[in-house]
């Protein structure tokens, strides 16, 4: 039962950062109705402003404290994000409203190319590191309820603790608050919402520096993980079975289904992986996004969307 928890809490703390990659894609196809095909060079673009204004600031400014150079550089790259949502906009989508998806997706793959080049240009294209001060060491809990304990890596748990906390932040902000109310008008329908007021640019302007949030968030902790390098964009692609498990169009979809593909992932290399020959755990997530996709193509939370002619 031990080994059971184990697993199940690994898979756990792994979804919820698989959870919260996918939220990049669904705010940006909430707001525009298309597939981001950037976000995984998002990650890699904030990840690496992150890791390189923490090494510049205190060289720069001579900031010995390594908290408040990581604040520093933290709202450095938050600003950095800023700027590449507000660009985008201005230069892309602007000239694209009430477009065919076709087109938007087309134009995700353009910025997607741009950032990972802009990326290499402005901060290199070297293996660097972000330190954020979560201990590595695994930690050891309920010694005295199971035999041996149960084994915790406190750098998973606090990662998933981070990316709990926004992925809550994020549900309030699309429930309870007027702009996330736009945000959902504008994404059942681009001319309704500019018929009632709703300002198209404003909203889009807003979504994409949100995600250019979700993606610094993310970056920073995958980058902290595993380090930063251009195969971080990568991580987007595990992100792809999470929405389509949990629905393109539901941010608590994008929760579950990272739970459920964290946790399927683990259960399954652990208990199958010997019989199959191992490698599970790459393409489960992949055959059962698959196998969603067959039965109910919207997902669990998506909404399904009727064509009447």
């Amino acid at each position: 039962m031990a080994f059971f928890l184990e697993t199940l809490l690994g898979g756990l703390m792994a979804g919820m950062l698989y959870s919260l990659v996918a939220l990049g894609f669904v705010l940006i196809y909430k707001a525009s109705g298309v597939f981001n095909f950037a976000q995984g060079a998002m990650v890699l673009f904030a990840a690496l402003a992150m890791a390189r204004f923490s090494e510049w600031i205190p060289a720069g400014l001579g900031i010995t404290d390594p908290i408040a150079a990581n604040v520093m550089a933290f709202v450095g790259a938050g600003i950095v994000m800023f700027v590449v949502a507000w660009v985008i906009e201005r230069l892309v989508l602007r000239h694209l409203v009430n477009q065919e998806g076709t087109t938007l997706l087309m134009a995700t793959l353009g910025i997607t190319y741009f950032m990972e080049g802009l990326g290499q240009t402005l901060f290199g294209s070297s293996i660097y590191k972000i330190d954020i001060g979560m201990p590595k060491d695994p930690v050891m809990i309920l010694e005295s309820t199971f035999e041996g304990g149960i084994l915790i890596n406190k750098e998973d748990l606090y990662a998933a603790l981070i990316a709990a906390a926004l992925v809550a932040l994020l549900s309030v902000f699309f429930q309870k608050t007027a702009t996330g109310r736009a945000l959902r008008a504008v994404a059942d329908d681009h001319q309704a919402a500019q018929s009632i007021g709703i300002p198209l640019n404003r909203i889009w302007v807003i979504v994409w520096c949100v995600a250019g949030v979700v993606a610094l968030v993310a970056g920073m902790i995958w980058g902290s993980k595993l380090g930063v390098q251009f195969s971080l964009t990568t991580v987007a692609l595990r992100a792809l079975p999470v929405v389509i498990l949990g629905g393109l169009t539901s941010v608590p979809g994008a929760i579950v289904g990272g739970l459920i593909i964290g946790v399927g992932e683990k259960l399954s290399e652990v208990y199958l992986g010997p019989y199959v020959g191992g490698g599970i755990e790459i393409w489960f997530a992949y055959v059962l996004a698959l196998g969603f996709l067959l039965i109910r193509p919207q997902g669990l939370f998506g909404e399904k969307i009727i064509d009447r002619v």
